[in-house]
């Protein structure tokens, strides 16, 4: 590591316990991989992305830790042209974090393109790397929220509620996951719907809970991975509930952690910032942040 980035290193992380070196090396991670032009890929060499951006920021700003080189990331982003839900969606967020507005006419003349503001899901074309059939309505909301564009609400509730299959789970076509389960929860509460009020799906999640510590995509899978151990914690969270294995759960997230720092989807996986972002918002939930 260069001396320059060590020094910088310790301006943004020093005065930590030796409970919390692991955040250190995570640190390292986010900030040894902040292009010169300001943004961030997750990995080096790569060129400077929305998305890693955007869970560069986050990341940086669950720890507390002040963001290095602000004034180019914000240049960059600025500079940045989006050209889908997602590239959207990542760029108005990490904007925000920046406390820093995009292009709102721009950004809402997009929104108002969407089907999600007159009720319709967008289910049945999803984008390939979606995490599940409702990650777009997800996103679409969260972007409407921040542009304070108006949606069909009651229509929206109900629509959503239609994809709640009798496991208490939520889905397309009658198959439940954590992950649509999460976005529809999560879309249903900025609607302002009492989610707490869902008990078969805090069964169904209850159901994806495995004592050894995580969650899994389904009550019949095997493998725990990151990016459901998110959804399973937050879901909860939105419920008012807590996990019942926290402990374990924990375990399980740091021995995702890899020496760069950064973690990774399982403990065999590469660190990505989106795995990262995961793990630093979970551990933070759970109280071991």
């Amino acid at each position: 590591m260069e001396p320059r980035r060590i020094g910088r290193l310790n301006s943004l992380v020093g005065g930590l316990s030796l409970e919390f070196s692991w955040v250190k090396h995570v640190v390292h991670y986010v900030v040894s991989r902040q292009n010169m032009d300001g943004g961030y890929a997750f990995c080096q060499g790569l060129e400077s992305n929305a998305q890693d951006t955007y869970y560069g920021l986050a990341i940086l700003e669950l720890l507390g830790v002040a963001f290095p080189n602000f004034e180019k990331t914000v240049e960059w982003l600025h500079s940045f042209t989006p050209y889908d839900l997602y590239s959207h969606y990542y760029l108005a967020k990490a904007l925000r974090i920046c406390r820093e507005e995009p292009d709102m006419e721009k950004l809402r003349g997009f929104i108002l393109s969407l089907p999600v503001v007159h009720g319709g899901l967008m289910v049945d074309s999803v984008y390939i790397e979606a995490a599940s059939e409702l990650l777009p309505v997800y996103m679409a909301l969260e972007l409407a929220g921040l542009a304070d564009v108006k949606v069909d609400r009651d229509k929206l509730i109900d629509r959503l509620l239609g994809f709640k299959n009798l496991d208490g789970g939520f889905g397309v076509g009658h198959y439940s996951s954590l992950n649509a389960t999460y976005h529809a929860v999560a879309s249903l509460h900025s609607l302002g719907f009492p989610v707490r009020s869902l008990g078969e799906t805090i069964s169904y999640v209850r159901a994806c809970e495995k004592p050894s510590g995580g969650f899994t995509a389904t009550p019949r899978s095997y493998g725990v991975y990151m990016e459901h151990t998110y959804y399973g914690i937050s879901i909860l969270n939105l419920m008012g509930e807590n996990p019942r294995f926290p402990e374990e759960t924990a375990t399980f997230i740091f021995n995702c952690q890899n020496s760069n720092g950064g973690f990774a989807r399982s403990n065999l996986g590469i660190s990505t910032f989106e795995d990262t972002f995961y793990a630093v918002n979970t551990l933070k939930k759970i109280g071991k942040l």
